[in-house]
C-alpha cells in the first residue's frame, strides 16, 4: 500500500506540476510540492521539480539545496552533481561551485564542466584563467564564440566583441542576451544613439512577448504586484535594457528620464531587486535621497558579488559630500579592493582629496604633479593624432580614446586643485592656473564655467566675466531655464557693472516671459531663475552701501511668496538683511519709517509662507540634526523680526 500510494502521489504531482510549469506559475507549483514533500521527502520526483521551480524563479540557494539532496541520494547521476555546482555558482559561493566542478570528471560532461569554470573565473575577475578555459572548449559551439566575446569585451576590444555577437545574432536569431551585449558594446565605443536603438528593440520585444512582466505600468501609477526574479524575467533582459537605457540618459544630462527608465522595470520589491537596478537607483537618486542611496552601497559593498563600479562611486560620494573621514575608513577596511577595483589614477585622486583635509599643502603639490603629468600625456595623444590621421585609422582612433580618457581625469585634478584657492578667495592665483590650461580646456564647458566665475569674483574684471558668461547662456537662449540661475544673475550683474542695462534688462524680460509661460501651464509650480537674478542684483546694491534699493528689490524679487521662496532664494535674501542689521547696529545706516514697516510687513509674510520650507539641507549622514521647528524659513524670519524691531526702536 505505501509503495502504491507514493507511486499514485508522484504521478498526481507531475500532472498538476507540469500544468503550471506550462503556463510559469513556478511560484504555485513550489508551494504544491513543498506541501508534497512534507508526506514524501524522499520523492525524487518532486524534489527534482521543485529545484526546477527555484531555478526558474532564480531562488538558487533553495535550488542549491535541492540538488545537494539529489546529488547525495543518488551519486550516479552525474547531471545533479553538475545541476548543483551550476546553482551554487549562480547565487554567488563560487567557491563551492569550484570545489564541486572539479569533483565531476564524466567525458560526457566536459564542455559543460569546462563552460561552467570558465563562467567562475570570469565572475571572480580572473579573465586570463576564464580564456584559457574557453579556448579548450568546443570552437563551433556558439556559446564558446559569445563567451569569448564576452572576455573580448572585458579587455576592452569592443569592436571585435561587437563583430562576434552580430555574427552570432546571424546564426541564432536576435535573442535579448545577444542584442543587450551588441547595445553594450556600442554605448561604450560612444555609438549612444545605435545602443539606445537596440536597448528599444529589446524592451519592444519584452512588451510584445510578454505583458505579464507589467512593463512600464509602476512608472504610470498602477499598483501592481512584484513579477518576481523568474528565468522568463532574466531571459528577456528587460532589467539590464532599462538599466543601459537610464545609463544613456544619464550620460545625456536628463537625470529625470533616467530615474523614470528605474522605474519602468517589471515591479519587484526591494529585496529582489539585482546588484546593478540597486546600484543605479542609488546613484541616480542621490540628490534627493542621499541617506537611502549610502545604505545601498554600503550594503552592496559588503555582498559577496557586487558591481565594480560600488566601491569607487561610494568613495567619490563620500568625498563630495565631505565625509572624508568615512572614505578613509572605507579605503582601509577594504584594502583587498583597492588594486582591484580602483583604477591606480582613481587612487591617487581619492587619497590627495583625503590628504587635503589634513595638509592642504602637500595635497596642492600633488594635484600640481598629477595635472603636469597628465597634461603631457595629452600633449602626446594630440601629437599621435595628428601623425597618424589620414595614415592609419585604427590607431588615430586608439589615440583620440586616449585622449578622451586623460582629459577625464586632467579637469578633475585640475578643479579640486584650483578649488583650494578658491576657498582661500585667491582670485588671482586661480586665474593664472586656469591661464595654463588654456590651451587644453578651451572648448570643456565646468572650465570655462569656473573662469567665469573666478574673473565675477574680482570686481574689476566684469567685461572679461562677460566673455565667458555669454556662450553658456546664448547656447541656451531658447531655454533660459536650462542655465543655471547664479549664472543667469551673475551675467546680468556684470552688464550692470559695465554699463549695459539694457542687455541686463533684456536678458531679464526673456526669463520672466519663460517663467510666465511654465506658470501658465502649472500655476503651483516653483520658478527660482528670475528670483536670484533680482536677488543677486539686490544684493549688489547692499553690498555697495545702497540699503533702501537693494533691500526693496530683494523683497519684491520674493512674489508672489508661495512660487518664489524656497531654501536657496531665502538664503541669498537673509544675507542682505542681515547685513543692514550690522550697519545699523553701528548706526551707519538710518532708514524712513516707511521702509522699516515695509520690512516688518515683509518679514510677516515669509513667516506665513515658511512653515514648511527648510533652511539648510543636512547632511544625509548628520549625526546630531537640527531641532525641525528650528530648520525652517518661519523661525529664522520670526526671530530676524524681532532683532530688526529692537534695532529699529534704538
Amino acid at each position: 500500500m505505501a509503495n502504491n500510494g507514493r507511486t499514485l502521489i508522484d504521478g498526481q504531482v507531475t500532472a498538476t506540476i507540469y500544468g503550471l510549469i506550462k503556463n510559469h506559475m513556478y511560484s504555485e507549483a513550489a508551494e504544491i510540492l513543498q506541501e508534497k514533500l512534507q508526506l514524501y521527502p524522499k520523492s525524487r520526483a518532486a524534489l527534482s521539480l521543485l529545484a526546477f521551480c527555484y531555478y526558474h524563479m532564480q531562488d538558487f540557494e533553495n535550488a542549491a539545496e535541492c540538488y545537494e539532496q539529489l546529488q547525495v541520494s543518488y551519486p550516479d547521476v552525474d547531471e545533479y552533481k553538475l545541476y548543483y555546482a551550476q546553482t551554487l555558482y549562480k547565487s554567488g559561493a563560487l567557491q563551492e561551485a569550484t570545489k564541486s566542478s572539479f569533483m565531476l570528471d564524466k567525458p560526457s560532461i566536459a564542455p559543460k564542466i569546462l563552460k561552467l569554470q570558465a563562467g567562475i573565473k570570469y565572475v571572480e575577475g580572473d579573465f586570463p584563467a576564464a580564456k584559457t578555459l574557453v579556448e579548450q572548449c568546443p570552437s563551433d559551439d556558439i556559446d564558446t564564440q559569445v563567451n569569448m566575446a564576452c572576455l573580448l569585451f572585458k579587455e576592452g576590444q569592443y569592436q571585435e566583441a561587437l563583430a562576434i555577437f552580430v555574427k552570432a545574432m546571424e546564426v541564432s536569431g536576435k535573442k535579448p542576451d545577444l542584442m543587450y551585449n551588441t547595445s553594450l558594446c556600442h554605448y561604450h565605443m560612444q555609438h549612444d544613439q545605435i545602443s539606445n536603438n537596440c536597448v528599444s528593440e529589446i524592451i519592444e520585444q519584452a512588451i510584445k512577448e510578454h505583458p505579464e512582466l507589467s512593463i512600464g505600468l509602476k512608472t504610470e501609477g498602477v499598483d501592481v504586484r512584484s513579477v518576481g526574479n523568474t528565468l522568463v524575467l532574466h531571459e528577456t533582459h528587460t532589467v539590464e535594457a532599462f538599466n543601459l537605457r537610464a545609463a544613456l540618459l544619464w550620460k545625456a544630462g536628463d537625470a529625470t528620464q533616467a530615474r523614470k527608465c528605474l522605474t519602468d522595470i517589471p515591479p519587484r520589491s526591494v529585496e529582489e531587486l539585482d546588484p546593478i537596478s540597486l546600484h543605479n537607483d542609488a546613484i541616480m537618486n542621490m540628490p534627493t535621497k542621499a541617506t537611502m542611496g549610502f545604505e545601498k552601497l554600503q550594503f552592496l559593498l559588503q555582498q559577496p558579488i557586487c558591481p565594480p563600479e560600488t566601491f569607487g562611486n561610494l568613495l567619490l560620494l563620500y568625498c563630495k559630500y565631505e565625509y572624508y573621514d568615512l572614505a578613509a575608513d572605507v579605503l582601509a577596511e577594504n584594502a583587498h579592493l583597492t588594486f582591484k577595483l580602483l583604477s591606480p589614477f582613481l587612487y591617487k585622486f581619492l587619497e590627495t582629496l583625503i590628504l587635503q583635509q589634513t595638509s592642504v599643502e602637500e595635497a596642492y603639490s600633488r594635484f600640481d604633479d598629477m595635472a603636469t603629468e597628465l597634461a603631457e600625456e595629452l600633449r602626446r595623444y594630440t601629437k599621435k593624432v595628428q601623425q597618424t590621421r589620414g595614415t592609419d585609422e585604427d590607431a588615430a582612433r586608439r589615440a583620440i580614446k586616449s585622449y578622451d580618457t586623460a582629459m577625464q581625469q586632467y579637469v578633475p585634478v585640475l578643479m579640486h586643485q584650483a578649488k583650494i584657492y578658491w576657498d582661500q578667495s585667491n582670485y588671482p592665483a586661480l586665474e593664472k592656473i586656469f591661464r595654463k590650461s588654456v590651451d587644453k580646456c578651451t572648448d570643456v564647458e565646468a572650465w570655462k564655467l569656473n573662469v567665469a566665475h573666478t574673473l565675477f569674483m574680482q570686481d574689476n574684471k566684469y567685461k572679461e566675466a562677460i566673455n565667458f558668461y555669454e556662450p553658456i547662456v546664448k547656447k541656451h537662449y531658447d531655454e533660459l531655464l536650462q542655465v543655471s540661475a547664479i549664472v543667469l544673475a551673475n551675467l546680468c550683474v556684470s552688464y550692470i557693472m559695465t554699463s549695459h542695462n539694457e542687455e541686463a534688462e533684456e536678458l531679464m524680460r526673456r526669463i520672466e516671459k519663460e517663467e510666465e509661460q511654465i506658470a501658465y501651464e502649472d500655476p503651483d509650480s516653483k520658478l527660482y531663475h528670475l528670483c536670484i537674478v533680482n536677488l543677486v542684483i539686490g544684493t549688489l546694491y547692499c553690498a555697495k552701501g545702497n540699503y533702501e534699493f537693494g533691500i526693496s528689490r530683494v523683497m519684491k524679487s520674493l512674489e508672489p511668496y508661495h512660487r518664489k521662496l524656497g531654501t536657496d532664494t531665502w538664503f541669498y535674501a537673509k544675507r542682505c538683511f542681515l547685513s543692514l542689521m550690522e550697519s545699523m547696529s553701528k548706526q551707519m545706516v538710518f532708514l524712513q519709517d516707511s521702509v522699516i514697516l515695509e520690512i516688518v510687513q515683509f518679514f510677516q509674510h515669509i513667516e506665513n509662507h515658511g512653515h514648511s520650507i527648510i533652511v539648510l539641507v543636512e547632511q544625509p549622514l548628520e549625526q546630531d540634526p537640527m531641532h525641525e521647528g528650528k530648520n525652517t524659513v518661519a523661525y529664522e524670519a520670526r526671530y530676524l523680526k524681532s532683532l530688526f524691531l529692537a534695532l529699529a526702536d534704538l
